[in-house]
């Protein structure tokens, strides 16, 4: 009887193991631990502890990583890291032409600077990286990326103690590119996602890209004349200015097409794709919704006027959430999908049944 508190508690930590090794070999384990306990002993060593637990962690995150080589998170990869790639091109042009053709609304100590080396850089690199991925080379695509989030680790991340504000407004796009080299990375058969999206999926999300970079360039060759006197007032909505209340809507009708051609690209997909795209987007929708709320407010004003170092609960939770997220996102996804699976078998099972 000594050892029935011992084994319950060996017990307790082979649980950290995954269900199918438990199935396998627990009973094994626990009699090879239980033989090797002392006379009286009640719990398990420090030493046992740390190597079932430890043991237990790396098989877990073997039998996660073999998930992500299925078929359906493969082809989720590859289409991620086209869009991601895409979206970061796009973002990278319009920092460039921020610079090039500066908002002529923002006081002149407020606009940014002229483009250097390094914003050129970056805007051929995810050019690089989108173009690689799209004909097929995704080593090299895979390199290039995770080059970019290195570059960004070294050149952004060692200003976090000076410019925290900049710093926290480049997290979401700083994710994204980890989405990005994360998706490209794992191995999936060339111009793969080409053919996952294929014809109408390519149209949608190219037709969404067009209106969206298309709106602000349109919005800022449009910007209406700054007025001292104020005779001339203008509208302005999120970032947008226009001279008159009509174009302001003209604007946002069409972004609401570009929203509506995403929507419908979503929906060409195979929907086991099309979650597994929503579960590794989803951190960096997480991210940007954090920066835009009262958590980074201590150190993010709108004009970038002033920097009050965060404390370390925000950071965490600025680190911590998109983590948090896509592993919710995982395990929510594989629940669903074992569920279905289980009440699809169950009703095979019924019709199969001859009836009494």
């Amino acid at each position: 009887m000594s050892a029935d508190p011992l084994a319950r508690r060996y017990r307790r930590l082979l649980a950290v193991y995954p269900r199918e090794h438990r199935r396998a070999y627990e009973e094994e384990m626990l009699g090879v631990l239980l033989a090797g306990a002392r006379p009286g002993q009640t719990r398990p060593s420090v030493g046992d502890t740390v190597n079932l637990v430890g043991a237990g962690m790396r098989s877990r995150l073997r039998v996660g990583a073999r998930g992500f080589t299925e078929p359906a998170w493969v082809d989720a990869a590859a289409v991620t890291g086209v869009l991601a790639a895409l979206l970061l091109f796009a973002a990278a042009g319009w920092s460039l032409l921020d610079q090039v053709a500066p908002d002529p609304l923002r006081p002149p100590p407020l606009r940014p600077g002229t483009p250097d080396q390094v914003d050129w850089l970056r805007l051929g690199g995810w050019a690089a990286v989108l173009v690689a991925a799209l004909v097929g080379l995704r080593r090299v695509a895979a390199g290039l990326a995770w080059a970019g989030v290195a570059a960004w680790a070294v050149l952004v991340g060692s200003t976090v103690a000076g410019q925290p504000a900049y710093v926290i407004d480049t997290l979401p796009q700083f994710a994204l590119a980890v989405v990005a080299a994360g998706a490209l990375t794992l191995p999936a058969p060339p111009r793969r996602a080409l053919r996952v999206l294929g014809r109408r999926g390519q149209g949608a999300f190219g037709l969404a890209g067009v209106l969206a970079v298309g709106v602000p360039v349109a919005n800022r060759l449009s910007y209406p004349k700054v007025d001292p006197a104020g005779e001339n007032p203008w509208y302005s909505f999120h970032g947008l200015n226009a001279p008159s209340l009509a174009m302001i809507l003209c604007y946002l009708a069409v972004l609401g097409v570009a929203t509506v051609a995403v929507l419908f690209g979503l929906a060409t997909l195979h929907p086991m794709i099309r979650w597994r795209l929503v579960v590794l987007l989803a951190p960096v929708a997480v991210l940007v919704l954090l920066v835009d709320t009262p958590l980074a407010s201590g150190a993010v004003d709108t004009l970038h006027l002033y920097a009050v170092p965060l404390v370390a609960a925000r950071w965490a939770a600025l680190v911590l959430a998109p983590a948090v997220t896509f592993l919710a996102g995982v395990v929510l996804l594989r629940r669903r999908e074992e569920t279905r699976r289980l009440v699809a078998l169950g009703l095979a099972t019924d019709r199969e049944t001859p009836a009494p």
